[in-house]
């Protein structure tokens, strides 16, 4: 999916939602920018604020329009608690679970990683970033890859530290398992997934 300038669609969303940007140079930018304001702003109407939060979670998870509407309304459909639903979707997904796990440095290269076939699901190559992971999983770097620059020294610069705690993974091994069910937790997101389902509900 092609995206843009990813440093002016953050800056304009007002939140580091690009693996890029998420440095003190882009907080100094948007600093800036507040500062270079002089009139006061006007008051944000409702469907802005829900289209930008929209934005927000469209470009984290590297979503078309399409894939993110599906995924709202399969989740307004399976549950009357939706957000928790969408949410559970989106980690669930394979290319964030390799980045999860630590074995892409982005959602992008991640995406990639999966789409060029390095990625195994319980033994077998699997080539879809959307496929959903289940509890139990066992997520691998396929064999004949290994020896690519992506994976040669993962074992040695790999950080456990950053894992969440759903999942967990073995350097030495270039294996990861998807340990429960993902739970969102609104203070570690860049979004606000209430707005976006009341956009969705216009």
């Amino acid at each position: 999916m092609k995206i843009g300038p990813k440093f002016k669609i953050a800056k304009r969303l007002g939140a580091p939602i690009f693996e890029k940007t998420q440095s003190a140079k882009f907080e100094l930018s948007l600093a800036r920018g507040g500062a270079r304001r002089t009139k006061r702003p006007g008051q944000m109407s409702d469907y802005k604020r829900q289209l930008i939060e929209k934005q927000k979670m469209r470009f984290t998870y590297g979503l078309t329009e399409k894939q993110l509407r599906r995924y709202i309304d399969e989740a307004m459909e399976k549950s009357n608690q939706p957000v928790a639903v969408l949410m559970e979707r989106l980690e669930t997904r394979l290319d964030n679970v390799v980045y999860r796990l630590g074995l892409a440095k982005t959602r992008r290269l991640a995406r990639q990683v999966v789409s060029h076939g390095h990625i195994c699901v319980n033994g077998k190559k699997m080539t879809i970033p959307s496929h959903k992971v289940k509890v139990n999983d066992i997520i691998t770097v396929r064999e004949g890859s290994r020896q690519t620059g992506l994976f040669v020294n993962l074992a040695d610069t790999h950080e456990a530290v950053g894992l969440p705690t759903w999942v967990a993974f073995d350097a030495k091994k270039l294996e990861g398992t998807m340990k429960s069910v993902p739970i969102y937790n609104p203070a570690e997101s860049l979004f606000d997934p209430d707005q976006v389902m009341e956009y969705y509900s216009r």
